[in-house]
């Protein structure tokens, strides 16, 4: 699809920001309430939340396999972009792992902080101990925790090296139970249904020197995206694991998922996503309460 230009609406990219600033603001007080307070709804808001902005956004997202359920999880992720957030959270009950700037963001950093996000500095090597420790709490509180490994984002293409430093915050103490790491890979795949080429996927992603608002434009004007999301076979986590090792086998096997979706060669998953809001509330609920068991307590480029 080499050459191909991409038609945006300005009114349909109106429109849909629009309607997200008000998606925003009802939820938002909701949201605060309850982390102020400590109630389970903290968990429930923001799968609620990140639902009803793929909705709006029009990201339909097609998963294939199954997230592990029953107990705290370290997902690993490729990342393209902000919209990998709200694709994650659709998913999973999860808090993220960002780097420490996004804190400070107007608007977005307050948004992250509402939904609990691990804040790190990657360039704080002194402190990498302390940093594995915070997360390392997390996961022992039952918290599902999503890194993005690469440290920054891609075009979407391929996928980048892995940084292996938090690694180490699943690898368990000797006395410790096993931990469970999951690679997941995000492939975009389709616009308006037409396979999208490797001039086309930058359009998605937001990486390099692009700035944040001109990309939100064009992203919210464009058409109806399609992702693929596969969870791959979980790994079991020793004392006796290796971060180095960890991260490696992560990158392996994410890029292989990236490549054989982005080419066609994946295996049809089953179109589980982006249904109606209404929908989007009862599966909101059902995910964090049911299928986890109760069990789970649950932006531009990760860290650098």
């Amino acid at each position: 699809m080499s050459g191909y230009v991409v038609s945006t609406s300005p009114v349909r990219a109106g429109t849909r920001l629009v309607l997200y600033m008000v998606w925003t603001l009802i939820l938002l007080p909701v949201q605060m309430v309850a982390v102020m307070l400590n109630l389970p709804l903290a968990r429930v808001v923001p799968m609620i939340y990140h639902r009803g902005c793929l909705f709006l956004f029009g990201i339909s997202v097609s998963r294939k396999g199954e997230p592990v359920h029953g107990g705290s999880v370290l997902f690993v992720v490729n990342h393209c972009g902000y919209i990998d957030i709200a694709i994650m959270g659709a998913l999973v009950p999860c808090v993220f792992v960002a780097k420490m700037e996004i804190s400070q963001w107007p608007f977005f950093g307050f948004l992250a902080r509402l939904q609990r996000t691990v804040f790190v500095n990657r360039h704080a090597y002194l402190s990498a101990g302390t940093q594995r420790d915070i997360l390392r709490a997390r996961l022992a509180a039952g918290e599902n925790l999503i890194l993005f490994p690469e440290g920054t984002s891609s075009d979407g293409n391929r996928t980048l090296a892995f940084k292996s430093s938090l690694f180490s915050s699943a690898v368990p103490d000797l006395d410790d139970d096993p931990v469970v790491l999951q690679p997941v890979t995000i492939a975009y795949t389709r616009l308006d249904g037409i396979p999208m080429g490797w001039t086309m996927r930058p359009y998605c992603a937001w990486y390099g020197d692009v700035g944040l608002m001109p990309h939100m434009w064009r992203l919210f004007g464009m058409g109806r995206v399609s992702v693929e999301v596969e969870f791959h076979d979980p790994i079991t986590v020793t004392c006796n694991s290796r971060r180095k090792e960890l991260a490696s086998s992560c990158h392996r096997i994410i890029s292989r998922g990236l490549s054989e979706s982005l080419s066609g060669r994946s295996p049809n998953p089953a179109n589980l996503d982006s249904p109606p809001l209404s929908a989007s509330f009862s599966r909101g609920f059902s995910s964090v309460g049911g299928k986890t068991g109760g069990n789970h307590t649950g932006l531009r480029k990760g860290f650098r």
